[in-house]
C-alpha cells in the first residue's frame, strides 16, 4: 500500500523542511510520498520544496501553480498527481501533526468498509476569536448540508483512492470532504488527533473565508446532496 500525503502550500517557507522532516519520522516504516501543491506562493515557498525535493527528500514531489488559485485547486491537483492507494490531506503550516497520520491509516486498514477517517481537533492551539468563528462556521456547515461533522475545519483526512477519485470538484470542497464521501455513500470515522500552535507565517483564513465562503459553499453541498443519484443493482447479465 502506497500512502500519498497532499500538502496545499501557500506562503510556508519556514514550516516546511521541519513538518516534512516529521512526516519522514512518521512515517517512516509506511511506503509513501509527498505531494506538495505550491499555490502561487510569494514568499519563495517553491524554491524551498524544490531544494528539499533535491537534497534530502526523495519521496517529496512539487506541483507549482503559476498564479494563485486557492486550497481546493490544490488539493485537487495533489489528488490527481498522487498515486497512492490512500490520500493523505493535512495542512502545511505545522499545526497538524503528523504523527497522527498512522492512527487514521491504521482504521482505514482495520475496516475495509471504511472509506475515509478523518482527524477533529481535541484541543485547539488557536486565538479566542478563531475558535469562536470555527465553532460558528462548523454548526452552520452542518445545519445547511443536514450532516455532522465534529470539526469540518479539520485538514487531516485519510481517504481512499477509489473515493478521491469520484469526489465532485468545485471551489470550496475542501472544508466539506467527510460530507461529500457520505454523499457518495462511503462510510467516515471521525477520530480525535492534536493540534499545535502555528510557530511561523500568518493564518490565511479569516472572518470572510472561514465563515461567510462557508455558508455559500454549504449551500452549494446541499444542492449536490438533493440532486445526486442513487440508484442499486438487481444483477447484471452478459451474453454468452
Amino acid at each position: 500500500m502506497l500512502v500519498s500525503v497532499v500538502l496545499p502550500v501557500h506562503n510556508e517557507r519556514e514550516n516546511l523542511a521541519p513538518l516534512l522532516a516529521e512526516i519522514g519520522v512518521a512515517l517512516g516504516g509506511i511506503p509513501h510520498e509527498i505531494v506538495a501543491v505550491d499555490d502561487g506562493s510569494n514568499d519563495r515557498s517553491d524554491q524551498v520544496l524544490l531544494g528539499l525535493a533535491a537534497d534530502a527528500h526523495r519521496t517529496l514531489r512539487v506541483v507549482r501553480f503559476a498564479t494563485r488559485a486557492g486550497q481546493s485547486a490544490a488539493c485537487v491537483a495533489g489528488f490527481d498527481a498522487a498515486k497512492g492507494d490512500i490520500v493523505v490531506t493535512m495542512d502545511a503550516d505545522g499545526q497538524n501533526d503528523p504523527a497522527d497520520v498512522p492512527v487514521l491509516l491504521r482504521a482505514l486498514d482495520g475496516d475495509r468498509d471504511l472509506a475515509a477517517a478523518v482527524g477533529y481537533r481535541s484541543e485547539r492551539r488557536d486565538p479566542r476569536w478563531k475558535l469562536v468563528q470555527s465553532r460558528i462556521a462548523n454548526r452552520a456547515r452542518n445545519w445547511i448540508t443536514g450532516d455532522s461533522v465534529r470539526d469540518t475545519g479539520c485538514s487531516l483526512k485519510a481517504i481512499r483512492r477509489e473515493v478521491i477519485d469520484r469526489l465532485p470538484r468545485f471551489d470550496g470542497m475542501h472544508r466539506f470532504l467527510p460530507t461529500l464521501v457520505r454523499q457518495l455513500g462511503g462510510q467516515v470515522v471521525e477520530l480525535p488527533v492534536s493540534h499545535r500552535p502555528r510557530r511561523w507565517g500568518k493564518s490565511k483564513y479569516g472572518m470572510w473565508n472561514r465563515v461567510f465562503c462557508g455558508l455559500r459553499d454549504a449551500l452549494g453541498v446541499r444542492w449536490l446532496s438533493r440532486r445526486a443519484l442513487r440508484y442499486r443493482l438487481e444483477s447484471e447479465h452478459a451474453g454468452s
